[in-house]
C-alpha cells in the first residue's frame, strides 16, 4: 500500500490563479501540489485570442498561454495531478483531501489555495455551443474589440449586462439589450444609463432562439422570440454576449467557509485569507468583480505568499504544523 502523499501547500485548480500560486509557492521551495480540475486550465482553454494580458504585444492564445503558466510553475517544481478534490477534512491537521469522491485517494496538505475559479451561465442553445469565441462571449471586457464598429446583442438584464452594455459602446456601432422581461433586474442606477444611451437598444420581453453565422463568417444573425406572443425576428448583429451570470466553483465549500449571496468565497480584505486559518482563496472563485486572467494571477501570486507566511508563522510557534490546531474547522464535501 502506497503511502498517503503530504504536501505543504495543496493547490487546487489549474487557470491563472492557481498556476501563478504554484509558480510563486515552488520558487519558495514549498514544493506545491496541483490538482487540476476536470478542465485543466480553466475558462482561458476555450479562449482563443488573447489581446489584454501584459507581455504579448501580438497577442496569444488562451491555451497557449495557460501551457506558458504551466511549464513555468513545473520549471520550479511543481508537481500535478489529475482529479476533482471532492471531500476536505479542516477539522485536523494536516487537512485531509480527498479526490474524485474516492475514500482511497486522499492527500494530506499543510495548507490550501483555492483557484477554482468560476464558469459563465450559458443560455443552453447549440448554436450558442457552436459558435462560443466565433462571435459568442460571456466577456465584453475580454472581447468587445474585436468587433468594433459591428452591431452587438448583450443577453440578460442584471447588473453585469447593463455593465457589459454601456462598455461595449465603446466599440460597437449600435448594442441590443436582449431581456426576458419587461424591467431590468439591475439596480435603477444602472437600468437608467441603459436606458438614457444613444447607442443601446432594449429588447423587452425578449430571448435568443438561435445564432446564425460560421467559425469563418463568424455571427452573421440573431433571432429573438417574443417571449408573450412567440413571435420571431431575424437581426443581422454579429456579436452576442451573453451576461446572465457567473457561477463560482466554491459547491464543495458551503458548510465550512464564507460565502457572499452569489456563492463567491469571503477573503479578508488586501489578502486571500479565508475563515479559515491555512486555507486561502484567489482568482475567480473569490472575485465577482473583475474576472480577468491578470487579477486571477494576482490574487494567485498573493496567495502563495499568505500561504508561505502563514506556514512560517505556525511553524515557528509550534515546530510542527500538523500539531497546530485550527481555530474552526469540520468537512465538506459534494
Amino acid at each position: 500500500m502506497s503511502e498517503t502523499p503530504h504536501v505543504r501547500v495543496l493547490i487546487i485548480g489549474a487557470g491563472p490563479a492557481g498556476l501563478t500560486a504554484a509558480i510563486y509557492a515552488a520558487r519558495a521551495e514549498m514544493k506545491p501540489l496541483v490538482v487540476e480540475g476536470l478542465v485543466p486550465g480553466g475558462q482561458l482553454m476555450i479562449t482563443t485570442d488573447v489581446e489584454n494580458y501584459p507581455g504579448f504585444p501580438s497577442g496569444i492564445e488562451g491555451p497557449e498561454l495557460i501551457q506558458l503558466f504551466r511549464d513555468q510553475a513545473e520549471r520550479f517544481g511543481s508537481q500535478f495531478r489529475y482529479g476533482m478534490v471532492s471531500r476536505v477534512d479542516t477539522s485536523k491537521r494536516p487537512f485531509v483531501v480527498e479526490i474524485d469522491e474516492d475514500p482511497n485517494d486522499i492527500v494530506l496538505a499543510d495548507s490550501i489555495i483555492i483557484g477554482a475559479g468560476a464558469d459563465a451561465k450559458w443560455l443552453g442553445l447549440p448554436d450558442e455551443e457552436r459558435m462560443r469565441n466565433y462571435g459568442v462571449s460571456a466577456c465584453a471586457t475580454c472581447d468587445g474589440a474585436f468587433f468594433k464598429g459591428k452591431e452587438m446583442a448583450v443577453v440578460g438584464g442584471g447588473d453585469t449586462a447593463m455593465e457589459e452594455a454601456l462598455f461595449l459602446t465603446r466599440f460597437a456601432s449600435r448594442v441590443h439589450v436582449i431581456h426576458r422581461r419587461d424591467a431590468f433586474r439591475a439596480s435603477r442606477i444602472m437600468a437608467a444609463r441603459v436606458k438614457a444611451h444613444p447607442d443601446i437598444e432594449v429588447h423587452w420581453n425578449s430571448q435568443v432562439v438561435e445564432i446564425g453565422g460560421t467559425h469563418e463568417s463568424g455571427v452573421t444573425s440573431v433571432v429573438l422570440e417574443d417571449t408573450q406572443d412567440g413571435s420571431r425576428s431575424t437581426h443581422p448583429w454579429q456579436a452576442v454576449f451573453v451576461a446572465i451570470g457567473h457561477k463560482p466553483n466554491s459547491e464543495i465549500w458551503s458548510s465550512l467557509l464564507e460565502r457572499d449571496g452569489l456563492g463567491y468565497l469571503k477573503t479578508v480584505p488586501g489578502s486571500t485569507y479565508t475563515n479559515i486559518p491555512g486555507v486561502f482563496a484567489a482568482g475567480d472563485v473569490q472575485d465577482s468583480i473583475y474576472r480577468q486572467a491578470i487579477t486571477a494571477a494576482g490574487t494567485g501570486c498573493m496567495a502563495a505568499i499568505d500561504a508561505e507566511r502563514w506556514l512560517e508563522s505556525q511553524e515557528a510557534v509550534g515546530g510542527d504544523i500538523s500539531a497546530a490546531a485550527p481555530s474552526e474547522g469540520a468537512a465538506a464535501g459534494l
